[in-house]
């Protein structure tokens, strides 16, 4: 009863200061010195008023919303709130997303209208192809052409199945994964452009691996994990580890092509391979997915070759990021020797294991060796180092019957997770230091590598040397950046403990470690003498400036007498 009085009065106040701005009468509580103010202060009253009735009052006051023609001159529309959408294109090299008005891409250059899906790295970066034909490989063709004389004929293998194209995030996102059916698509093409493939090398039939097979390397767990995903149309095992309902299909043919290559290189049929794979595999582990991965298949490939024959296996991983699942599958075994060049910045770079101390254990001490290096922008030089002074020395001692190198293409130029700077002729020049190995029965697996052109044209320079087609020079001693030197001291200084052959090479380079810190010490050193010698700046104003000179000149004559 209280309330509906209160709500009574209110009422009534506001129908009369309602009707006082309708009839003028307002004006009183105007200033009347100044009649040019009435008008303004009027309004103000009156948009206070809008605010403060309801939708009755707004309905029996409609006066106080008509205004006069001469107001709507001057009248601005308030600006409204809302989301203004910005269209934007993802550039089909990098994934990176730039703005509908550039024309090429800002992070790597690619030119909006790339044909890079069926060009592959031939086509240019700049603008549109006119001049080359677009050639569409027949994959079917790929995957059922299958002959003895074939491979005869060819020396290198290659696994690839169009299956594996249809592992994709089926849910839409703001940005597009890196991990996507364009890398195959991009490699493919550039290898049927260079007359590679197919036509050079050997297709070998795909299969799927079997759940005995996957048993050897992972627990069942992880298998059923990953097979549970072909009854969903869309699934996550992390964040950034996605699956479809294809996704468990294509794992088991990247698995099965994996191993049936090792076995062909293995037994003679042919000299080596490249699995032309996806999803990648190097971060599965035992029980773990993660990391764009599903099944290991270096892992599953070193165990096939010991199945056809081969009693030592190196894994050479490149990847930018550490192989942890392949070091955890084989962080026991002394039969199995695993080496990796990455990036990992104290354990701040992804996924944080792979330190220099990360050796292996029980029994296996120095059978796990980590290169970490410790930044990114990480070059030829420095890998080339490394792979002269840590790794062909090791792997040569362990003298291995079978060669895996678990070929992520992310430490290339321009890739956007990456960050390093590895050039195709850099991946050429390693591959060719591996060749020598093993008697050149060697597998590439693909891993990683998520900008398309530095993923196609540094696959295609590593198949070449694999066909013995690619001159890879000599080389001649490339010299590391500091942090690189340093990298490789740290490693040579903890695996020397494990590898006889490694201790004229450890203080070789301790050495140049030892002649760089020296270096600097002298320089440093150098420059706190000249500050000594130097007069204050402020001496160099004005009219001390000459004494300055003079005084400066002098200590410099006196100097010259005393040497």
């Amino acid at each position: 009863m209280v309330t509906g009085v209160l709500e009574m009065d209110a009422d009534n106040s506001l129908h009369k200061q309602a009707a006082e701005v309708s009839n003028g009468r307002g004006e009183s509580s105007l200033s009347r010195s100044d009649a040019s103010e009435a008008q303004p202060n009027a309004k103000r009253v009156r948009v206070q008023m809008q605010k403060e009735l309801t939708f009755k009052d707004m309905y029996e006051n409609k006066e106080l919303f008509e205004e006069d023609d001469e107001e709507d001159t001057d009248w601005e529309p308030c600006p409204v709130e809302k989301s203004v959408e910005v269209i934007k294109w993802f550039c089909k090299n990098c994934t990176m997303d730039n703005l509908d008005n550039d024309i090429c891409c800002e992070e790597c250059g690619e030119h909006k209208d790339s044909k890079i899906l069926s060009l592959g790295h031939f086509a240019s970066p700049f603008a549109q192809d006119g001049g080359l034909n677009e050639i569409q490989p027949s994959i079917k063709a790929m995957r059922d052409f299958d002959s003895q004389e074939s491979a005869a004929n060819s020396s290198t293998a290659i696994g690839f199945d169009e299956r594996m194209l249809l592992h994709a995030e089926v849910e839409k996102k703001s940005h597009p994964h890196p991990e996507r059916p364009d890398r195959l698509r991009a490699i493919v093409a550039s290898l049927t452009r260079a007359g590679i493939f197919p036509g050079r090398c050997y297709p070998i039939p795909a299969r799927e691996i079997t759940q005995e097979e996957l048993m050897m390397v992972h627990s069942s767990e992880h298998i059923e994990s990953v097979e549970v995903t072909s009854k969903l149309m869309s699934s996550y095992f992390t964040s950034d580890t996605y699956a479809n309902k294809h996704s468990a299909c294509a794992a088991r043919l990247a698995a099965g092509l994996c191993a049936d290559l090792a076995s062909a290189i293995v037994s003679g049929r042919v000299k080596n391979g490249f699995a032309l794979v996806r999803p990648p595999g190097h971060h599965a582990g035992v029980k773990d997915v993660m990391g764009f991965c599903l099944h290991n298949n270096a892992a599953v490939a070193a165990l096939a070759a010991q199945a056809a024959g081969a009693r030592k296996v190196l894994i050479l991983d490149w990847d930018v990021h550490h192989g942890n699942g392949t070091q955890e599958i084989f962080e026991k075994n002394k039969s199995v020797l695993y080496i990796s060049l990455h990036r990992h910045e104290d354990g701040t770079f992804y996924p944080g294991t792979g330190g220099a101390h990360e050796v292996g254990y029980m029994g296996a001490e120095g059978y796990c060796v980590n290169i970490p290096w410790s930044r990114g922008g990480v070059s030829d030089n420095d890998y080339n180092f490394a792979f002269q002074h840590v790794v062909l020395p090791i792997a040569s001692e362990f003298a291995p019957d079978f060669t895996i190198i678990s070929a992520g293409f992310d430490a290339a130029r321009g890739d956007p997770l990456g960050g390093c700077d590895i050039t195709p002729s850099g991946y050429a020049q390693m591959t060719h230091m591996l060749n020598a190995l093993s008697g050149g029965k060697m597998l590439v697996i693909l891993e990683g590598g998520y900008n398309l052109r530095s993923i196609s044209s540094s696959a295609t320079a590593v198949i070449k040397v694999l066909l013995g087609e690619s001159h890879v020079p000599e080389l001649e001693n490339s010299f590391p950046t500091k942090s690189g030197l340093q990298t490789v001291f740290e490693v040579l200084d903890i695996q020397n403990n494990f590898w006889p052959s490694l201790k004229p090479i450890f203080e070789y380079v301790m050495s140049l470690w030892e002649m760089r810190c020296l270096g600097k010490k002298v320089v440093d050193k150098q420059t706190k003498k000249r500050r000594r010698i130097l007069v204050p700046k402020w001496w160099k104003w004005g009219r001390r400036s000459f004494l300055f000179r003079m005084l400066n000149s002098h200590r410099r004559v006196k100097s010259k007498r005393l040497c």
